[in-house]
């Protein structure tokens, strides 16, 4: 009689028939528990009394922007501890004041905020043609600010106080050989220049022309200056350069052509 024989069990394909399998999702398991973990501890942390913030320190000396303006602006902003503070919100409230260009503002172990700020250096008064009045920076940039003491009017187009400003100062250096400086200087929407000196002179130097260049019409008002003055002195009013080949001279009660 033959002998029956069982037949062996097929392969499982059971998950828990397969420790590498197990282990890895083991593995796996524990590092994501460590990780929540870790997360929860940092959360708990932060929420701790001792990573309060305490002081703001401000890393440049400032001309402009006052003491009271940055209390003001750290009341207003600064929310959280050490670790949940909003630095870009910190740094906005502070680029809102009046004189500050650029606000940079950092965290320093263990309860400080380190402010570093950089201000507008105004270059003058900015008049726009709409009649809003600002001030522009010496990088040619409109701001909004009070300013005290003497600064060179400027006025023109909006957008156009960069240009402006690099004409004042074009303009002012080529003055200077006559003992003169600029009182104002404006761009009118038609893009004509007109000068006004420290000595109330107004000088009128029209549009610039490729065949008739502005620095030309410059040259030779310097060039004629001093014999105009010398002629019609004190009661000099303007000088008008737009001409191509002269310019006219008005005063205080004739007109005269050169």
């Amino acid at each position: 009689m033959a002998k029956k024989t069982k037949p062996s069990p097929a392969p499982s394909d059971s998950f828990w028939d397969k420790p590498p399998l197990m282990n890895l999702v083991s593995d796996v398991l524990m590092l994501l528990s460590c990780a929540a973990l870790v997360w929860s501890a940092a959360i708990v942390a932060q929420r701790l009394p001792g990573f309060s913030l305490r002081q703001v320190v401000v890393q440049s000396r400032l001309q402009q922007v006052t003491p009271m303006q940055i209390d003001y602006a750290v009341r207003d902003a600064v929310s959280g501890n050490f670790f949940t503070v909003n630095l870009d919100t910190v740094r906005a409230a502070f680029e809102k004041l009046p004189w500050v260009r650029h606000a940079d503002v950092r965290r320093r172990w263990p309860d400080t905020l380190e402010l570093t700020i950089e201000e507008h250096v105004a270059a003058g008064r900015w008049q726009q043609l709409d009649g809003e009045s600002r001030l522009v920076n010496d990088k040619g940039e409109v701001f909004a600010a009070a300013a005290e003491g003497k600064l060179p009017s400027l006025a023109g187009p909006e957008g156009a106080a960069p240009d402006v400003l690099s004409r004042y100062r074009e303009f002012n250096q080529a003055l200077a050989p006559l003992g003169r400086s600029l009182h104002s200087v404006a761009l009118s929407p038609r893009q004509a220049w007109q000068l006004k000196l420290d000595d109330g002179l107004v000088l009128e130097l029209g549009r610039e022309e490729p065949q008739y260049p502005i620095a030309d019409r410059m040259t030779r008002f310097i060039a004629s200056y001093q014999e105009v003055q010398q002629k019609v002195g004190t009661h000099l009013i303007s000088i008008d350069m737009r001409y191509p080949n002269g310019f006219a001279v008005r005063a205080t009660q004739t007109g005269k052509k050169s």
